[in-house]
């Protein structure tokens, strides 16, 4: 989708455009067809609410742009509640048929396996990466810059954790600043509390792995009930050791077992619960997880996982225009950057595209404000995630700037979720304009 959307963005500015599909050449385990734009697991673009959810948000402001993909998702919606689900195959088709009629097109089945130094590139592969195209990206990058599998820890929204139970300490007071010392947020239990997180860690349902995805993986990275299996005490001398800690809304009584999370990005808005990459199933999680002191009401960014994926470190690899720094005549786009879902995916290619063919026609474009949906995305995968615990990430609240003078916490989300998207429309609207797209053409 992220190929489709960045060829047809490029395309519309007047940019000649090749776009290389391996497909159906060259097969993957998950495709069944040489469609552009297949969708290979739900056929959900999730919740459509453009003023209380982020990827609503998100799907709003593609279609001002004039989005491929999600012009072609609402022309075959199916019925869904507020979920945006389109008829997978019939859509798939008519990404297709848009991308091979355009005048400004052309589609090359072949696979392409190296990064070249010559012309303009746009990679916008995802979790199937060709093992041919994995190696040179691999080569350029370094080893330890692309991963091919996601080992995914929940991360929860810092506002949801109550820390009345909780407290921000590093352990042993680690670090020479009060940032560094207070990086943590620890959640302490009791014997009782941890033998019976340990019981319910052990019976949750768990998902299978898929045709292609290999355990060795686990060698390096164990899921949480995996360490458990190996013995109730494992997970209280690993990631949840209590050593080096002081509870101080209870000083005296050291805890049983702790659970630290780490700020998952610059704005301290996200936190990731540390070691716990887990192959349960999400609503598994959610009950397991809230039995932990003082996530007993937490609210998550996402949750965790286990699977084959190829991305980069973008952080460290991407500048702020998509390019490879070490190469800026390559640009990457979708999964591969280290964003996560469809939607996510297609409107990193929206803004690839755009930029690519901004560059190419010596036209200036303005910096994608951060504000918006597809800015606070960019501006994560470019920078504002911590590249030490770089995992890929869906669009939710959590990446964008807080606003001044709305209530927190759980009772104020409406009005500040309303505000988060006012703000984005308003900025969205004015990036567009200021690249001469007639909005009205896009309502």
């Amino acid at each position: 989708m992220a190929g489709s959307e960045a060829a047809f963005q490029a395309a519309e500015a007047g940019v000649q455009v090749v776009l290389h599909e391996m497909r159906p050449e060259v097969k993957t385990f998950a495709h069944h067809t040489g469609n552009l734009g297949e969708m290979v697991c739900s056929n959900s673009f999730r919740s459509d609410d453009d003023e209380q959810n982020a990827v609503g948000l998100l799907h709003w402001e593609m279609k001002q742009a004039g989005g491929l993909i999600m012009n072609s998702a609402y022309a075959h919606r199916l019925p869904a509640g507020g979920a945006l689900a389109v008829d997978r195959e019939a859509f798939a088709e008519t990404v297709t048929a848009a991308i091979t009629a355009h005048p400004n097109i052309r589609v090359s089945h072949d696979e392409v396996s190296e990064l070249s130094g010559e012309g303009h590139w746009i990679f916008a592969t995802g979790p199937l990466t060709s093992e041919g195209l994995g190696r040179a990206i691999q080569a350029e990058t370094g080893t330890d810059r692309l991963a091919f599998f996601d080992a995914i820890a929940p991360i929860v929204y810092a506002e949801s954790i109550d820390m009345d139970v909780a407290w921000r300490q590093s352990r042993y007071d680690k670090g020479e600043t009060e940032e560094e010392q207070k990086a943590y947020i620890n959640c302490p239990m009791t014997k009782d509390q941890y033998e019976a997180f340990i019981d319910a860690l052990l019976a949750a349902d768990k998902t299978e792995f898929h045709e292609g995805e290999t355990a060795g993986y686990f060698d390096g990275c164990l899921p949480i009930e995996v360490m458990a299996e190996r013995g109730r005490e494992t997970l209280r001398h690993g990631p949840m050791k209590p050593v080096g800690l002081t509870n101080p809304h209870d000083p005296e009584t050291k805890p049983y077992a702790v659970v630290q999370l780490r700020r998952d990005n610059e704005l301290g808005t996200l936190y990731n619960i540390v070691g716990f990459q887990t192959k349960m199933k999400y609503g598994a999680q959610k009950a397991v997880f809230s039995m932990i002191p003082g996530l007993h009401d937490a609210s998550f960014a996402r949750l965790g996982g286990i699977h084959r994926n190829t991305f980069l470190n973008s952080p460290t690899l991407l500048d702020d225009r998509m390019r490879l720094r070490s190469k800026p005549n390559i640009r990457f786009a979708g999964q591969v950057t280290g964003v996560e879902g469809y939607v996510e995916s297609a409107a990193m290619g929206l803004v690839a595209g755009r930029m690519a063919a901004a560059e190419i026609l010596g036209r200036t474009m303005p910096t994608v404000p951060q504000d918006t949906a597809h800015g606070a995305l960019i501006h994560h995968i470019t920078g504002g995630a911590e590249a030490k615990t770089f995992q890929p990430m869906n669009v939710n609240f959590g990446l964008f700037r807080p606003l001044e003078g709305l209530r927190g916490g759980r009772k104020g989300r409406r009005e500040r979720y309303k505000g988060y998207t006012d703000r984005a429309k308003e900025a969205w609207q004015e990036w567009l304009t200021a690249q001469g797209l007639d909005l009205r053409a896009a309502e």
